[in-house]
């Protein structure tokens, strides 16, 4: 029933290797010629965008600071200030051009990548595309029931010739193994699907899911010209595999090809507040990211189309020298296979619309730190690669950004522990010009928000968008809530990164295990052992402020909150009650929770009804 294998041989790579650094498709004709022309000019706006905004913040800060004179703690508190800028920029600018192409191109893809426009939905597929979900100690019965259904709407369009199903396992519990295979084996009893499903369980983890995958590209070379890697909590529509294998076709350029993906209609309310935010903040994020990062952007790690060949070529990951916990195995993968896949000439691209590709969010806050922990320590690895020859410039910036995305919470921890220092050890009846602070706290603040106050300006410009939220009442309402309980979960979560990753220096690593993906409610006790070194943070910060400093008790009330109330945010937040009053009231309802795809509903065996659109818009839903 399985492809029988033993696991390769793994040869252990020094990541200043330049044997992988191969132009296997070159670009040629004057289409690409423009389009590179047109990347190169967009880049440059974006670098100079961002190198202004960060020389003006640093300036502003910089007099801010010099009144009273400078110390030593002053310095620090700068540099760990203009560490945070060029993520706030980045994120500030991509949501920006974001909104533009949202509300002034009628289709946002055509107009970053025409070439990514799918013009015929019915045109005949040629290549041969494995689906691929990686599990590993999951729930078998919700994964396997995920690629079903799956399996079944790739049938119902006609096109189940051109693909087979595999389910990669690394599960080292034998009860869950044992329960995968048996499922399997029905599954292709019902469908008569051998030689069309296969299970394979691994002896090792070696390499974790990145050597699961690198062991199937192996095994299978020559097979099939395309894979679709899926999670255990992935779930994609015939329609979006379609439409991701003819762009692939019609671009035998791109190697790794990614759509958005967006989370799964929820009962947790934390998670419902929470993708309901990511939702509109992704897509503006990602629709002006796409736009200058062209054919460098970025892969993450599943829902993705990858063709085969080049990727098992050139995109075996090297294994980090040293010791510590950032030696070993990389263990967040997909942004370094999306490097090596550019390095070695290939396009890594990505379609800024939403096209039914699904996922599920972590279904409260302990859960969603333990998600960020572990994706800290996996980027931090990528210090190390930051110098990898031949690689493009952009795709070294995709590395960089990783690294930023963790090492911006830090160094905010480390400025506001220097701000509580400064305030203690100032001379008493020291001015600062309250005008120019307010403005600037106002604009770090907005800054920080845009890609989410952009994307919801996106969907209430747009009268199709507000009726998929239901009404620009409900937008509102659900925008204002989220922004409200995402500044006070924002410090929360930047604590647990910052203490985690200093952690890191000493030799702390956390084990990556299997994610928590059922709504549960976070017991008081729990929620004591994980927040009470936010919650003490929040007392000292109030004390200090209050003795010393009570006029910046106002601005700092954010931050203090949200450290004060981590303990009760974290239960209520995952309790049933607050989750059946958003379901209740369409409060952070996603489009699907109002009109949901029928691939979506036939998984979750619900009836379908006549009022329920049979496809969700796929190019316009970036508008």
């Amino acid at each position: 029933m399985a492809h029988p294998s033993t696991q390769p041989a793994r040869a252990t790579l020094d990541v200043h290797d330049t044997s992988t650094c191969l132009n296997s498709n070159p670009a040629s004709d004057w289409d690409r010629f423009e389009d590179q022309r047109r990347l190169s000019r967009r880049r440059v706006i974006v670098l100079m965008l961002n190198i202004v905004t960060v020389v003006v913040l640093t300036a502003l800060m910089t007099i801010l600071m010099n009144y009273s004179g400078w110390s030593v703690v002053k310095g620090a508190m700068l540099a760990a200030y203009v560490i945070t800028l060029p993520w706030l920029s980045i994120g500030f600018w991509n949501a920006v051009i974001g909104f533009g192409l949202m509300k002034f191109t009628d289709d946002p893809i055509a107009a970053i990548s025409p070439s990514l426009v799918v013009r015929d939905a019915s045109a005949p597929i040629v290549a041969r595309t494995a689906i691929v979900m990686v599990i590993r100690n999951e729930d078998p019965d919700g994964s396997i029931d995920r690629l079903k259904a799956m399996f079944a709407d790739v049938d119902r369009a006609g096109m189940l010739d051109k693909f087979d199903f595999h389910v990669l396992s690394d599960t080292d519990d034998s009860q869950i193994a044992a329960r995968e295979e048996r499922l399997v084996n029905v599954w292709q009893i019902e469908v008569g699907g051998r030689g069309r499903i296969y299970y394979r369980r691994r002896k090792t983890n070696e390499g974790y899911k990145a050597g699961n995958i690198d062991e199937f590209c192996e095994r299978l070379s020559g097979q099939y010209e395309f894979f679709l890697t899926l999670d255990a909590d992935s779930f994609m529509s015939a329609k979006a595999i379609l439409r991701l294998v003819r762009a692939m076709e019609a671009n035998p350029q791109i190697g790794i090809l990614q759509g958005l993906v967006v989370g799964a209609p929820s009962k947790s309310f934390f998670t419902r507040t929470f993708q309901f935010g990511m939702r509109h903040g992704m897509r503006a994020y990602t629709v002006g990211s796409a736009w200058w990062q062209g054919d460098c952007g970025p892969y993450w790690g599943h829902n993705a189309l990858i063709r085969l060949e080049p990727f098992r070529e050139h995109c075996k990951l090297p294994i980090i020298k040293g010791a510590g916990p950032l030696s070993g195995y990389i263990l967040s993968h997909d942004q370094v296979e999306a490097v090596l896949m550019r390095r070695a000439g290939y396009e890594v691209r990505v379609l800024a619309a939403e096209d039914e590709s699904w996922e599920e969010n972590p279904p409260s806050l302990p859960d969603f730190i333990r998600r960020e922990l572990r994706w800290c320590q996996g980027n931090m690895q990528y210090w190390q690669l930051l110098t990898m020859p031949d690689t493009p410039v952009v795709s070294r910036l995709q590395l960089a950004l990783a690294i930023l995305m963790y090492l911006s919470p830090v160094a905010w921890m480390i400025f506001i522990a220097l701000g509580l220092v400064q305030v203690i050890v100032q001379e008493p009846g020291v001015y600062y010009p309250v005008a120019l602070g307010v403005s600037l706290f106002v604009t770090i603040l907005t800054m920080s928000l845009m890609p989410k106050l952009m994307g919801l300006a996106g969907t209430l410009a747009r009268p199709q968008q507000r009726r998929r939220y239901g009404g620009g009442l409900l937008t509102v309402a659900g925008g204002v809530l989220e922004l409200v309980l995402s500044m006070l979960m924002a410090p929360v979560v930047g604590f647990a990164i910052a203490v985690f990753a200093i952690g890191l220096l000493f030799g702390r690593k956390i084990e990556w295990k299997t994610q928590q993906r059922e709504v549960h409610t976070v017991r008081w006790s729990e929620a004591t052992r994980a927040f009470w070194p936010q919650t003490l943070a929040g007392v000292v910060m109030a004390a200090v402020l209050w003795a010393h400093a009570p006029y910046v008790m106002l601005w700092a009330s954010p931050v203090i909150a949200g450290f004060l109330f981590s303990i009760p945010f974290s239960v209520l937040t995952s309790g049933a009650l607050l989750g059946a009053f958003s379901v209740r009231t369409g409060l952070c309802n996603i489009p699907e929770d109002r009109r949901m795809p029928l691939p979506l509903r036939r998984l979750l065996g619900e009836t379908p009804k006549l009022s329920d659109e049979p496809d969700l818009p796929g190019i316009k839903q970036a508008s």
